[in-house]
């Protein structure tokens, strides 16, 4: 992860956006992140539209502390629940 303190930026965003390959650049101010610029190499739309949802979040974070307590269903469990 790379930073940048705004104020010692030479260039437009754009600049250092196109430069990003991969990770992301923290652009800070007085020491302290304000913003960031994220490389979306080889994320579809469709991923980062679902990633940046509140509610699909949601439901993807309960799915993951019922699977951590155990909770899950089998390939044959699920077509019989709803077969």
């Amino acid at each position: 992860m790379k930073t940048l303190e705004i104020e010692r930026a030479t260039e437009p965003l754009s600049k250092y956006a196109a430069r990003l390959r991969s990770g992301m650049l923290v652009l800070t101010s007085h020491s302290k992140p304000v913003a960031a610029v994220v490389s979306l190499n080889g994320v579809d739309r469709e991923s980062l539209s679902l990633s940046s949802n509140p509610e699909f979040m949601k439901i993807i974070r309960h799915a993951r502390e019922d699977f951590a307590k155990g909770r899950k269903l089998s390939l044959a469990e699920m077509k019989k629940a709803f077969a």
